[in-house]
């Protein structure tokens, strides 16, 4: 019975399968719990030093710093950058596509403006993307693991921060998908530098910090911290966004399995009763004859 022996390939196939699902959906619930702690943990680093570089966005100095001088014409942006967020590795649903695809619709806007396009790339995924899509990649880190530093992603996003304080790029966007609950996710655009007036909020107070050594040199410090911060918790958020988006697409195809195995257990359970039946007639044709 060459057609029942097919389908029982498949049956023992499919359950190898989703073994391997329900495995990787374990893992992946595991890794959640943890990468939702971690997410939570710098998240009130994070909160704390946009008190502080509020209260430093209104200080009197003598000269603005570069972080905060809004562009008051777009007519003047002649080059962009953005710092796209991703996963190094798949099975992890809609989450990098969702955000590749708000991604390029953003990139082809400057592109009609016939602004030059930079990006930074951390995640192998989104670099993947980028090299594709025929953007100039400046700088990129992988294999950032599941409990990444903030010093390994340093390096890179220098190099878009050092190119914006020398008037090389106008505009830096960042691009990550940002945790919402175990079963969305929202892939994100948002403006990285100059630093947006909505998050920087004029404080309610009006007193002022005492400098040392001087308002210059701390507010440079203290701007760039909450930079990388910020992309930090961002980079925090995506991996937690990876992993629930991981565990629910697992589960999905351990149920997608289950449904497979019994459909195929009932066509093998027809195919094989016919096969039966197949050979009793010709057995009881056969009596008769004789």
């Amino acid at each position: 019975m060459p057609a029942t022996k097919e389908i029982r390939n498949k049956i023992k196939s499919v359950q190898n399968t989703r073994k391997i699902t329900k495995a990787m959906e374990m893992v992946a619930a595991s890794k959640m719990r943890k990468s939702h702690q971690r997410m939570n943990k710098t998240r009130a680093y994070s909160q704390k030093l946009i008190e502080v570089a509020q209260r430093l966005s209104v200080a009197e100095t003598e000269s603005r710093h570069s972080f905060l001088i809004d562009i008051d014409d777009p007519s003047t942006i002649k080059s962009v950058a953005f710092i796209v967020i991703s996963t190094d590795k798949g099975l992890c649903g809609a989450l990098n596509s969702n955000l590749f695809r708000l991604l390029i619709n953003k990139i082809r806007e400057h592109s009609d403006l016939n602004h030059k396009i930079q990006a930074v790339a951390i995640g192998n995924k989104g670099l993947g993307f980028l090299q594709r899509a025929g953007v100039n990649v400046i700088a990129s880190v992988s294999h950032l693991g599941d409990n990444p530093t903030s010093e390994k992603i340093i390096g890179p996003v220098s190099v878009a921060i050092d190119a914006y304080m020398k008037g090389e790029i106008d505009l830096v966007y960042l691009c990550h998908s940002k945790f919402i609950n175990t079963m969305r996710q929202v892939p994100k655009i948002e403006i990285l530098l100059p630093l947006p007036e909505n998050n920087l909020q004029t404080p309610k107070h009006s007193w002022d910090y005492l400098y040392e050594p001087d308002p210059n040199t701390l507010i440079d410090v203290v701007l760039k911290r909450f930079i990388e911060t910020t992309i930090f918790h961002s980079l925090a958020e995506n991996i937690a966004s990876e992993q629930s988006a991981r565990m629910v697409a697992m589960k999905a195809a351990s149920d997608n399995a289950n449904t497979m195995i019994d459909e195929l257990q009932l066509i093998y359970n027809k195919t094989r009763q016919a096969a039966i039946t197949k050979e009793l007639s010709e057995i009881v044709s056969g009596a008769d004859a004789v």
